[in-house]
């Protein structure tokens, strides 16, 4: 992937993860779109970069999607890197009473909106690169986050399959693979003695330039090479 002059758009680009990409992707020479729920946090992110390009969507919604797809199509013919980024993470259990209608957004979110996002933004015809950001939970779960784990474990398998599907069209996929960060990702406090956003970031960018398509941090990296009896010893640790 060439890492300036494109045309980026970056899901739940608002804040996290997503912001930290938005924020060096600007750096790197790029024209950047982020997409998010939040008017307030869209306009603070602007705010910090403004050159940013931000668009209010519910990725939760087919509808927001589809209008997401049209606009851009409509504004930014040239768009050509779609990231998705945009996820969510609940802490419970399956005997919660909410338990199922957390579960259905999370789904949402985290699988059916990447894959209709997918399938819209391959009709442009300037798309060369979709990268999805999964998570070293998809490897090893955490019995804490048990759907999270299985929509990111579903995400690396579509994109494993996607990378082999869209050889013959020219568009390469890449997988941001990052372990826990100090994000707010699953509620405020509870990620903060982890890594920060930019350590994780700087990281990745480095691959990149060396043209690696899975793209790892910290204890990410050892789970992408593990073996079965390796990660069943993560997952004892994890979840004693």
């Amino acid at each position: 992937m060439k890492l300036s002059k494109n045309k980026i758009l970056v899901t739940g680009g608002a804040t996290g993860i997503g912001l930290g990409l938005a924020e060096r992707f600007i750096k790197e020479g790029n024209t950047v779109i982020i997409c998010g729920r939040r008017d307030s946090a869209l306009n603070e992110a602007a705010g910090q970069y403004p050159s940013l390009i931000t668009k209010v969507c519910d990725l939760a919604r087919e509808e927001d999607r589809i209008e997401l797809y049209n606009w851009i199509s409509d504004n930014h013919p040239d768009l050509n890197v779609l990231v998705n980024n945009a996820g969510i993470q609940n802490w419970m259990t399956a005997s919660d009473a909410d338990f199922y209608e957390k579960s259905n957004n999370e789904i949402e979110i985290n699988v059916t909106a990447p894959l209709h996002l997918t399938n819209l933004f391959l009709n442009l015809k300037s798309l060369n690169t979709i990268m999805n950001v999964t998570s070293g939970l998809a490897f090893v779960p955490l019995a804490k986050v048990p759907v999270y784990c299985a929509t990111k474990a579903f995400l690396r398998s579509f994109t494993l399959t996607l990378r082999y599907s869209l050889k013959a069209k020219n568009i390469e996929v890449v997988e941001i693979i990052p372990p826990a960060l100090n994000t707010d990702l699953g509620g405020k406090g509870l990620h903060d003695d982890f890594p920060p956003v930019s350590d994780f970031i700087n990281s990745i960018f480095e691959q990149l330039k060396e043209g690696k398509v899975e793209l790892t941090f910290s204890t990410s990296e050892g789970r992408l090479k593990a073996n079965n009896e390796t990660i069943l010893g993560y997952f004892n640790r994890m979840n004693p």
